[in-house]
């Protein structure tokens, strides 16, 4: 019973998914509706790039800052190479000063001294020339991955202006498709165009404004007005006309019978 019943629910849901699917492909059908999704699919990709740029922005920055360490740290060593130089010179002296006695420039507090400097100054130099080595190896990896990363954004800008373009081409695409569709399903006699029908209902609408418009003129007698305006202009163009004819003497006068042609004259018999 259990299992009928889980059944039951998942192809409830099924069908709700279904039917759901459906509509969204319906709806994203609409050019309103795409050209929103697209203006918002372009705008997420603008802002992933831009979040791009700013992570390889801040690599920049530290490939900048790994520069400026190596330059403070050749600084550095070029002031220890010259301490060191100076701890040797003041060792040279003693030697001077002794006149090359090894022993007594030993004894000499000064010589250890030097010694010592001379000493510190080598392993701090050692260990700066060190860094600026692994500076360096960071730096040239930092360059390599920025590089690429360059390349990427390149491609994903052209990937955008790609898909802007393609946004007007789909809606163009989908209006045109959704027009010929509605044409041949006219021909085919299935179309339910809400274009057709409002213009059947205009004409409609206009013959029974006609019609009306007809029927108002009869009943306030409008019509019989106009067909004795007629009468009266007719009457008057036959009037001027007879008085016409009257003048140039085409018309005769009641009671006279039209003249015919005179009879052949009799000759007197002799």
């Amino acid at each position: 019973m259990f299992r009928a019943i889980g059944r039951y629910l998942r192809a409830i849901g099924y069908l709700i998914t279904g039917r759901i699917d459906k509509a969204r492909q319906v709806l994203m059908a609409n050019p309103n509706v795409m050209r929103a999704t697209y203006d918002q699919v372009i705008r997420d990709k603008t802002g992933r790039i831009h979040h791009y740029k700013d992570a390889v922005a801040g690599m920049i920055g530290q490939e900048e800052k790994k520069k400026s360490q190596i330059k403070s740290l050749t600084d550095e060593i070029d002031k220890l190479e010259r301490l060191r130089a100076g701890a040797a010179a003041m060792a040279k002296k003693l030697v001077d000063k002794h006149r090359g006695d090894a022993e007594a420039v030993k004894r000499d507090p000064e010589y250890a001294r030097c010694q010592s400097a001379f000493k510190d100054f080598s392993t701090t130099l050692a260990e700066k020339e060190r860094r600026i080595a692994d500076i360096e190896a960071d730096i040239t990896a930092l360059a390599k991955n920025i590089g690429n990363h360059k390349v990427q954004i390149q491609g994903l800008l052209r990937e955008l202006d790609k898909i802007k373009e393609e946004k007007h081409d789909a809606v163009a695409d989908v209006i045109s498709a959704r027009e010929e569709q509605q044409i041949a399903d006219m021909v085919a006699g299935i179309s339910e165009d809400r274009t057709s029908q409002e213009l059947a209902e205009l004409r409609d609408m206009r013959r029974e404004m006609k019609a009306k418009a007809r029927m108002s003129r009869e009943m306030s007698g409008l019509d019989t007005k106009r067909d004795e305006e007629e009468f009266l202009a007719y009457a008057r163009e036959g009037a001027a006309a007879d008085e016409f004819d009257a003048l140039i003497g085409l018309s005769r006068k009641e009671g006279e019978t039209p003249a015919g042609p005179e009879p052949p004259t009799k000759i007197p018999e002799a």
